[in-house]
């Protein structure tokens, strides 16, 4: 079987921060090595409005392809359409408990259902504190099924000197995932 193609699912749910996904975007879109497949759900796009000075339409822009999120017959939401895995950034938690039931009532949810039956990394940058026990649980069970929770835990090894310098650093940790190569971040020697 030849290689997976350099494609990466990115969903963007309606949890605070969306700056992290369109740091992510961004990034993506300077490096030009990934063709990127984002669906972004209506809560998303609500708090890009509230929380940044952003248009969603604006932000979809960054990605190579745009998937309505109520389009369950979108290309992503097949196993046969190949993929380097996908990242949920920031995951709201009530797209972890979906994620977590595999219930997949939208097009985000069944992406990622997808990416961990086909056991593809599937990156959650989840965005609440303090976390309650369904919170840990929830995490448990998509850690158990493969997936990995990246919540954006600032470091301060790398001296960082603004937002934005944070905003790399997890935007970094998530690349580190894929095996995408970047200099975002001064690494720990």
């Amino acid at each position: 079987m030849t290689s997976s193609p350099r494609r990466l699912v990115v969903g963007m749910s309606g949890s605070s921060a969306p700056q992290l996904g369109i740091k992510l975007l961004e990034v993506l879109h300077q490096l030009r090595t990934v063709e990127t497949h984002l669906v972004l759900t209506e809560g998303a796009k609500l708090t890009i409005k509230l929380e940044t000075s952003h248009d969603p339409d604006a932000v979809a822009t960054l990605a190579d392809v745009v998937h309505d999120n109520n389009n369950l017959a979108a290309a992503i939401s097949s196993g046969s359409f190949l993929t380097m895995g996908m990242v949920v950034v920031p995951c709201s938690m009530r797209s972890l408990a979906s994620i977590a039931a595999g219930t997949s009532t939208d097009l985000l949810t069944r992406a990622a259902d997808v990416t961990l039956k086909e056991r593809r990394p599937l990156i959650l940058v989840t965005r609440e504190t303090p976390l309650s026990l369904i919170h840990l649980r929830n995490m448990e069970t998509v850690t158990l099924a493969g997936g990995t929770i990246l919540p954006p835990m600032p470091a301060f090894y790398h001296h960082p000197e603004s937002i934005d310098d944070l905003l790399a650093q997890t935007t970094g940790k998530v690349l580190d995932q894929f095996r995408i190569e970047h200099e975002l971040f001064r690494r720990w020697d």
